[in-house]
C-alpha cells in the first residue's frame, strides 16, 4: 500500500530493520520479559547497523537521516519487542537533548557511545509527589563554585537501574518559579551519591522502571544542558519527537497483533465456517484495523512535520493520547479472538501488558488533550 510519508529509501530501510528484528530481536521476546534483562549484545548490534538515533548529525555519531527514518526503524523493532525498542526511544529523545543543548566537548563522547549501542540513557523527570505536574519539581540543584550539587529523588524512570547516564531535571530557582526555575543536567550514573532501585512492573519488564536517589551528587557546570533555570522550557520541546515515536511504537505492536489475528480467524473454523465469516468476529477487527492505520498516518505526519521544522506540538500530543489507548484496545480484542490461547502466557498477553504502561507514563491522555486544546483555543482560554 502506498504511503505518502515513506519513500522507496525509507521503505528499504524499514525492510532492513524488519529482517534484523525478526531474526535477532523476536526470538528472545518472551525470555527477556521473564528474566527482566535487557540484552546489551543486541543493543550493540543495533548500533553497528545504524539503527540507534539515525536522525542525529554525523558529527555526533548519527547518520543525519531525519526523524521519519528513526520512526520506521523504531516501529520495526517494536513489532518484535516493545521493551527492547525503548533503546531507540530513549536514544532519540536523549540524543536530541544532548546534541541541541549540551557542550559539544562534553556530550560528543556520550553521543558516540549512544549511537553505537554502547550506552543507555534515562530521562529523569518524574518525582514521587506527582508526574503530570512535571514542572513542579522538588529535586534540588544548587550551584557551588564550578559544580552543581544534586539532592532529591526521581521515580518511575525507565531503565533506572540499567542506564549509564541520565538527563536530570531539577530546581535551581524558587519553588514558585515553576517551569522557569528548572535546570537540566547530564549525570553519569556511576557518580558518588547516586543510588537506584527497580520496580516489579506489569509490563515492559526487560527495560524496567525504578527510582533514582541523589545525595550530594556533584557534576561539573559543563554538564548543564541549556541555560540555567530554563532547562524545562528549552529541553521539553524535544518531547514532541518522542510522543510521535511512542505512537508508532505501540501501534506497531497492535499491527502485528492484528495481522496474526486475521490469519487465525481465517483458518480457525466453528460451525463449519472460518471464524472470519462471522461479522461479530471480522467487523471488530476491521474497525481496529482502520483506526490503527489512521493513527499510524498521524504519527508519520508528525515526524514529517518535524523533519521540515514545522509546528507539530498538537499532532504529537494527539499521537501520545490516542495511540496507546487504541493499541491496548486493539490488542485486547485480538487476545479475545484467540480465546484461551491468547489469554495463556505468550506473545499476545505480553503485548497487552507492554502497551498498557504508555497510558500512564510519558504524559497522560488528560495532559495531552490539554495541549491540543491550548493549541486550538489558545493558552489563555485553557488555563492550567
Amino acid at each position: 500500500m502506498t504511503n505518502p510519508y515513506i519513500d522507496e529509501d525509507l521503505q528499504a530501510l524499514a525492510e532492513h530493520a524488519r529482517r534484523f528484528a525478526n531474526g535477532r530481536v523476536a526470538p528472545g521476546f518472551l525470555e527477556r520479559d521473564q528474566t527482566r534483562v535487557l540484552d546489551r549484545r543486541l543493543m550493540g548490534e543495533m548500533g553497528e547497523m545504524g539503527f540507534i538515533a539515525p536522525e542525529l548529525p554525523e558529527r555526533f555519531g548519527g547518520q543525519g537521516l531525519g526523524c521519519l527514518a528513526a520512526g520506521v526503524i523504531h516501529e520495526e523493532i517494536a513489532r518484535a519487542d516493545l521493551s527492547l525498542s525503548y533503546i531507540n526511544l530513549l536514544a532519540s529523545l536523549n540524543g536530541q537533548i544532548l546534541a541541541e543543548h549540551g557542550r559539544p566537548e562534553v556530550v560528543q563522547p556520550w553521543l558516540e557511545k549512544l549511537t553505537q549501542g554502547q550506552a543507555l540513557f534515562a530521562i529523569a523527570l518524574t518525582e514521587p509527589r506527582g508526574g503530570s505536574d512535571a514542572a513542579n519539581l522538588r529535586l534540588r540543584i544548587e550551584r557551588v563554585g564550578d559544580e552543581y550539587i544534586i539532592n532529591g529523588e526521581k521515580t518511575s524512570i525507565s531503565a533506572a537501574d540499567q542506564a549509564d547516564a541520565c538527563v536530570v531535571f531539577g530546581r535551581t530557582g524558587t519553588v514558585d518559579s515553576a517551569a522557569h526555575g528548572v535546570t537540566a543536567l547530564l549525570v553519569p550514573t556511576d557518580v558518588p551519591g547516586l543510588t537506584r532501585n527497580r520496580f516489579d512492573c506489569h509490563g515492559q519488564r526487560a527495560i524496567g522502571r525504578g527510582s533514582l536517589f541523589f545525595e550530594n551528587v556533584r557534576v561539573p557546570i559543563s554538564h548543564r544542558l541549556g541555560d540555567e533555570n530554563k532547562g524545562f522550557v528549552q529541553v521539553m520541546q524535544g518531547f514532541d519527537f518522542s510522543r510521535a515515536l511512542i505512537g508508532l511504537q505501540v501501534l506497531a505492536v497492535a499491527r502485528v497483533a492484528l495481522e496474526e489475528t486475521w490469519d487465525y480467524v481465517a483458518q480457525r473454523e466453528a460451525f463449519g465456517k472460518p471464524l472470519s465469516a462471522f461479522q461479530s468476529v471480522s467487523h471488530p477487527l476491521a474497525d481496529f484495523d482502520t483506526q490503527v492505520t489512521a493513527a499510524r498516518l498521524l504519527c508519520l505526519q508528525t515526524l514529517w512535520l518535524k523533519d521540515r521544522h514545522q509546528p507539530h506540538t498538537a499532532e504529537a500530543a494527539m499521537c501520545k493520547w490516542w495511540a496507546p489507548k487504541l493499541a491496548y484496545e486493539a490488542i485486547h480484542q485480538c487476545l479475545l479472538m484467540h480465546g484461551h490461547g491468547g489469554y495463556d502466557r505468550g506473545p499476545m498477553e505480553q503485548r497487552l501488558r507492554d502497551v498498557l504502561g504508555f497510558q500512564i507514563g510519558d504524559g497522560t491522555a488528560q495532559i495531552m488533550k490539554t495541549i491540543v486544546a491550548r493549541s486550538r483555543a489558545g493558552r489563555q482560554a485553557v488555563p492550567a
